[in-house]
């Protein structure tokens, strides 16, 4: 049997190369092309950019890539059980699927890739988190990708997207809020997967902004953000000691209420206080 796209079924391909997925690398494989297809659309036009995937697996959402027009894919994979099922994907798209074998946290994107650029993965739930934040820091800004089409568990999309008063909303949340905007395109269901996972899933689309919302010092505002929300549930002020500075005036100078509790502030009003916090530091 033969997909719509000219290859094996995946769950075939699977069986074929003994790819039972590993809970140790966080592995859990989208066999449905429909819904992979689904997500490389939500990446945006792929015609004329490279796509950089980051563990694909069997190729489920490499295919789909592929088949929707990019250019070109990058796949990093870490398993390499899964590297003869990639290199069949890459004889049937003859030189538009590059294949890296190692561990994503520790290779150079930037480094692979050249030209316009979008990062489109179904992300190991073990090290999503700190590869985002990784793409979120890079500098210089505006950064080496076009956008960012990633899949999440459910609870942490939400953490990305939120806004002031949600109790979700945290360093995470302005992290991307303050240099992209973010946006959750849509739920992928547990059952969707092979292996099920516990958790819904969900896919979020960001994009890059032109220059961060307001000006602030990047250390800065992590050094703000990270005392600001080390205890959600004391006033602002009482995390602020031990930052080296004067609290009444880095309130005062920034014009940020000290009463109010760290989930309460703007994105605007944090970049406030690293600012402040930059100028007093070095007063």
């Amino acid at each position: 049997m033969i997909e719509a796209d000219g290859l094996p079924p995946l769950g075939d391909v699977i069986a074929t190369h003994g790819l039972d997925a590993k809970k140790s690398l966080g592995q859990n494989f989208l066999l449905d092309l429909n819904l992979t297809g689904r997500i490389a659309r939500a990446a945006g036009p792929l015609q004329d950019v490279t796509v950089l995937e980051i563990g694909p697996g069997p190729g489920g959402l490499t295919r789909a890539l592929l088949s929707e027009g990019a250019k070109k894919v990058v796949a990093i994979e870490r398993d390499e059980r899964c590297l003869s099922a990639l290199k069949e994907i890459s004889d049937f798209y003859p030189g538009r699927l590059e294949i890296i074998e190692g561990d994503a946290l520790e290779i150079d994107h930037r480094s692979l890739v050249s030209g316009p650029t979008r990062v489109v993965a179904n992300l190991p739930y073990n090290i999503a988190t700190p590869l985002l934040t990784n793409w979120l820091e890079c500098d210089p800004w505006p950064p080496w990708y076009k956008s960012l089409t990633l899949m999440f568990q459910k609870e942490v999309a939400e953490r990305i997207v939120a806004g002031p008063g949600s109790k979700t909303y945290g360093r995470l949340s302005i992290l991307a809020g303050w240099r992209c905007e973010a946006d959750i395109a849509f739920d992928v269901d547990r059952l969707a997967f092979t292996p099920p996972p516990k958790v819904t899933s969900s896919i979020v689309h960001l994009e890059p902004r032109a220059e961060p919302l307001f000006d602030a010092n990047l250390r800065s505002l992590f050094v703000i953000v990270k005392a600001a929300f080390r205890q959600r549930r004391k006033m602002i002020r009482a995390n602020m000691k031990g930052l080296g500075v004067d609290p009444a005036a880095l309130f005062a100078q920034a014009g940020v209420e000290p009463s109010a509790r760290a989930e309460q502030l703007s994105i605007e009003e944090f970049a406030a206080l690293a600012r402040t916090y930059e100028s007093l530091k070095h007063s």
